[in-house]
């Protein structure tokens, strides 16, 4: 006789065995393997009726005694930590017959959603007690798209999406509640445990429209990309590693340098701060913007204009000619306005250049200059295309607006040589303005603080390429603030993830997005079988629940 046997192993384990009896003698024939659950079973004894089949069959030889092989059957009862899975059967029954085929209900990306909902958590975010926030911010990360298409984002993660009427309520709900405040105070704390605050990046950007008309809002302004579309403004301030800390929106038609003060006096009035460092590029250089900044006690690292050269550096040029050395750094002052006199430059009679102070020089304010070979060469390529250009323009050899180092007199156009030639003496200069004093701040780190930028340019791709920032279904200011703030959230689990692993967040979600756990029907039992992980993969999934990595 030849019976399928489980036994409760010393470890509560059932381990399921092809057993045979002859003369009155048991031998196990083959262990099959160990079950810990109803469903593990079933399929190690549906394993089990298909090897003893393949040996009837002669497809498989387990050795099993010719005498013994004339009746199969099933240990008659059951062990008691499974009732009621297998029924009773008398002896000589089939136990194909017992057992049926386990039934694949459907595969999901639960583990994705589990990893970056343990991510939001672990940010703070759960604070936002929001269950539909959570799955429209996560689902953002994963594939942005419509609010209408959501649900099968979800859907392909396991999840059973709210209703498109509770999702449209849970944006009224970001926008008139707290959410954004929440999301934003949990951010600086992040950062402020793992990361350092004291300096902050700040940028800014432009989401453009597909309207045919203008609202409060959505306005027609300056585009880098020189659309004519209506648009928004959107500024971002984040910490030195790139991480979301403040975001504001405002009028299309709004002068980035308008918007710098308004946001990080929200940021400081938000988390009670009155002493950090903001760096912001040339776009935020104004003689008034420079002064609220100062006045409200903000310091400030912000770049320099090129044509401001002349003036900073005039003692250099007097004294040293327009010969610099690569890696060659200049530590002098700058004016604060046009008409700040000239004491408020460098002297050129005195041949070293003055530091700093903001006592004895009330109406300058620090300006570092450095010098790059690299740099030298970059901008003298891109002189020598605009010059190409204006000499063809000039000669009437390419029809085009007015570009650079044409002048036009009596109707006529000529180079413009001695722009020419400034420019070219200015080549491979980068200046940098700062309130901040030489003791505290050396001139290398005003340099290295203001490169940082690109994380913050970073941050932007990211918003604009990973997480498609720019709200296409959204119309009215209610409705693209709170995108916003879905948008904002998103990209501070996404950066998150990125610093975590190491890894991009495109690779981060190739790699976990294909890994499915099984929803199996069995005997009428339902449950989810979860995933088999590779070495590399489980390594993944530990780096995303490390809170302490910051790359």
């Amino acid at each position: 006789m030849v019976w399928i046997r489980r036994v409760r192993t010393a470890s509560g384990a059932t381990a399921v065995q092809i057993a045979e009896s002859v003369a009155g003698r048991r031998r196990i024939v083959r262990h099959v393997g160990s079950a810990r659950d109803e469903v593990e079973l079933g399929l190690l004894i549906e394993e089990a009726n298909r090897l003893l089949a393949d040996d009837q069959q002669g497809i498989l030889d387990l050795g099993i005694t010719p005498a013994a092989a004339k009746v199969t059957m099933v240990q008659p009862s059951p062990p008691p930590s499974q009732p009621g899975l297998f029924a009773d059967k008398p002896a000589g029954a089939s136990s194909r017959q017992m057992v049926s085929r386990p039934r694949v209900l459907k595969t999901s990306s639960g583990l994705l959603y589990d990893a970056l909902a343990g991510v939001y958590d672990s940010l703070g975010f759960d604070v936002v007690d929001d269950e539909v926030f959570r799955d429209l911010v996560i689902a953002r990360v994963v594939e942005p798209t419509s609010l209408l298409d959501v649900d099968r984002v979800l859907a392909e993660m396991g999840r059973v999406s709210a209703s498109l009427s509770t999702r449209k309520r849970t944006l009224r709900r970001a926008q008139a509640g707290t959410y954004r405040d929440q999301i934003a105070t949990a951010c600086f704390n992040h950062a402020l445990t793992s990361g350092d605050v004291s300096l902050c990046l700040y940028d800014v950007t432009t989401l453009y429209f597909e309207a045919e008309k203008e609202d409060d809002l959505r306005k027609v302004g300056y585009s880098k990309e020189r659309r004519v579309d209506p648009q928004i403004v959107v500024g971002l301030l984040v910490d030195r590693e790139g991480f979301p800390l403040e975001i504001g929106c405002w009028e299309g038609n709004k002068a980035e340098k308008l918007t710098i003060l308004p946001i990080i006096k929200q940021f400081a009035a938000r988390h009670e701060l009155s002493d950090f460092v903001v760096v912001a590029d040339a776009g935020m250089l104004s003689a008034s913007n420079l002064a609220d900044l100062d006045e409200a006690g903000f310091r400030f690292i912000v770049g320099s204009r090129t044509t401001k050269a002349p003036v900073d550096l005039e003692s250099h040029f007097r004294w040293h000619g327009d010969a610099f050395t690569n890696g060659q750094v200049i530590d002098t002052i700058t004016p604060k306005t046009q008409r700040a006199g000239a004491s408020a430059a460098s002297n050129p009679k005195v041949r070293a250049e003055p530091t700093w102070d903001a006592t004895k020089h009330p109406s300058s304010w620090r300006a570092v200059w450095a010098y790059s070979t690299k740099r030298w060469v970059r901008d003298n390529k891109t002189l020598t295309l605009q010059e190409n250009r204006a000499r063809e323009v000039v000669a009437g050899e390419k029809a085009a607006r007015t570009p650079r180092f044409v002048k036009t007199s009596n109707g006529s156009r000529t180079l413009d040589e001695a722009s020419l030639a400034r420019a070219r003496r200015l080549a491979g200069l980068k200046g940098y303005v700062t309130n901040i004093d030489a003791t505290v701040m050396p001139a290398a780190e005003v340099i290295g603080s203001y490169h940082d930028l690109w994380h913050v340019e970073q941050s932007f791709r990211m918003s604009k390429t990973d997480l498609r920032a720019r709200p296409m279904f959204a119309r009215t200011r209610d409705a693209i603030e709170a995108h916003l703030t879905i948008v904002f959230t998103a990209l501070a689990i996404s950066r998150t993830a990125q610093d975590r692993t190491g890894l991009s967040l495109r690779r981060v979600l190739r790699t976990l997005k294909p890994i499915r756990s099984a929803t199996v029907e069995i005997n009428g039992i339902t449950t989810t079988i979860p995933p088999g992980l590779s070495p590399d993969e489980q390594a993944l999934l530990n780096a995303l629940q490390d809170q302490a990595a910051r790359h």
